[in-house]
């Protein structure tokens, strides 16, 4: 089945994260596909001139794809500009622990037969998000003052992949 628009999950609800272990209770969401966001730090860490933050203007929930849409568009601007792994350190400062429900419904001939319509409609985990409040830090870029300008761009360009207004901020960390 085809993934729904980013627009459907977009607004914050009553959250939803107790996810099962090894041990699946019966208080715990079963079933819960793992986050498309794999790394959540990139480049070298070390001592940086100035940390620039891509902030969120709304509260909303983000979708796991979305984060690691923005996660390789910025690592790919940085790295085109910077050079690979060098003179810069990224960090997503927001983790998906929300979990997303979707009540699969039947189309095409005959679904009116056997689909069950808003009957036990509690829906099945499809995925995660991550709930971000307004003026929360969603990724950072830590860079020398020579790599202003290109990280600017880069978070700028990552902030174009997700669900919300942002706005970039600049600290000097020296």
């Amino acid at each position: 089945m085809a993934l729904r628009p980013g627009r459907c999950y977009r607004r914050l609800e009553r959250p939803y994260t107790r996810q099962s272990r090894k041990t699946p209770r019966k208080g715990y969401v079963k079933g819960v596909p793992k986050p498309k966001i794999t790394e959540f730090e990139l480049g070298t860490k070390g001592d940086y001139d100035n940390a620039l933050f891509l902030v969120s203007e709304r509260d909303v929930q983000i979708r796991h794809n979305a984060l690691e849409s923005s996660r390789i568009t910025a690592v790919q601007a940085l790295e085109k500009n910077i050079g690979k792994g060098a003179a810069f350190f990224l960090k997503i400062r927001v983790y998906p622990h929300h979990v997303l429900r979707e009540n699969a419904l039947a189309t095409g001939a005959g679904a009116d037969r056997f689909q069950q319509g808003m009957r036990m409609s509690f829906g099945k985990p499809i995925g995660t998000a991550a709930r971000v409040r307004k003026g929360q830090k969603i990724m950072e870029v830590r860079v020398n003052k020579a790599g202003i300008g290109v990280a600017q761009t880069a978070l700028k360009k990552a902030g174009y992949k997700l669900p919300t207004p942002t706005r970039i901020s600049i600290e000097g960390l020296k």
